[in-house]
C-alpha cells in the first residue's frame, strides 16, 4: 500500500491525494508537516510535502508523482494519449503552478498567519496576477475541463490553486479570480460536484478549522 505524507491544508497534497481516489489505489495517509529532519529528508530531499512512498522507495514534487502515477495506472488516464495534447496539459499545468499558484502564495502569511499587511507587497503580487491571469486565458478552454473535453491534471492543479489561491487574492487585493478567468466559476461548480472532490475537501475543511482554531 502507498503511503501520502503530508497534511490536507496543503494544496499540493489534495492534488495527489484527489489522483490517487481517482485512480483508485489504496493508500495510507501519514499527516507531516514540511520538515529538516534527517529521516523525511531521506524521503523528501528538500522537506517538501506531499511525498509519496511506494515499495520502491520515496517520490516527492507532485508533477513527478502524477507522472509515475499515470504510467502505472491507464485505467482512469489523466492525461490525453496524443502527445501534443498530453505536452499541452502539461503546459497549462506548469502555467497555472508558476503564474498563479506562486503568485498568490505570497499572500497567505495575511490570510493565514497574521503576517502583517504589506502594501509594495500586494502591489507587486497584483503586477505578477495580471501576467498571470492573462497567460492563463489564452491557455484554459473549460469545454468542460480545464484543457478541454478531459478531466486532467490540470483540473486538480487548478482547483486546488484557485480554492486557496482565491481566498487570498479576495482577502487581500479585492480580486475575485472568477471575474477574471470566464469559465472558472461554471467549472468550479462542476468540479464541486465530484465525490471525491468532497471527500477530499471535507478532510481540508476539518484540518484548516483545527488550524485556525
Amino acid at each position: 500500500m502507498f503511503k501520502l505524507y503530508g497534511f490536507p491544508v496543503s494544496n499540493y497534497y489534495n492534488m495527489v491525494k484527489l489522483t490517487l481516489l481517482e485512480k483508485g489505489f489504496e493508500f495510507e495517509e501519514v499527516i507531516t508537516r514540511p520538515s529538516q529532519e534527517d529521516d523525511f529528508l531521506n524521503k523528501s530531499p528538500m522537506g517538501k510535502i506531499p511525498c509519496l512512498e511506494i515499495e520502491e522507495g520515496p517520490l516527492s514534487e507532485t508533477n513527478v508523482i502524477f507522472d509515475f502515477l499515470e504510467d502505472i495506472s491507464s485505467e482512469v488516464p489523466l492525461y490525453p494519449e496524443d502527445p501534443y495534447q498530453r505536452a499541452k496539459v502539461r503546459e497549462l499545468s506548469k502555467s497555472i503552478e508558476l503564474y498563479l499558484e506562486l503568485v498568490a502564495r505570497q499572500l497567505l502569511g495575511v490570510v493565514f498567519f497574521g503576517a502583517p499587511a504589506d502594501e509594495q507587497l500586494n502591489e507587486k503580487v497584483s503586477v505578477e496576477l495580471d501576467k498571470g491571469v492573462a497567460a492563463l486565458n489564452r491557455l484554459l478552454i473549460f469545454s468542460p475541463f480545464a484543457a478541454g473535453e478531459q478531466m486532467t491534471y490540470a483540473d486538480f492543479m487548478l482547483y486546488y490553486t484557485v480554492t486557496l489561491g482565491n481566498m487570498a487574492t479576495k482577502k487581500v487585493l479585492g480580486r475575485d479570480l472568477c471575474d477574471e478567468l470566464p469559465g472558472l466559476a461554471a467549472w468550479l461548480t462542476m468540479m464541486d460536484g465530484n465525490p471525491l472532490v468532497q471527500k477530499v475537501n471535507a478532510d481540508r475543511d476539518e484540518a484548516l478549522k483545527a488550524m485556525t482554531a
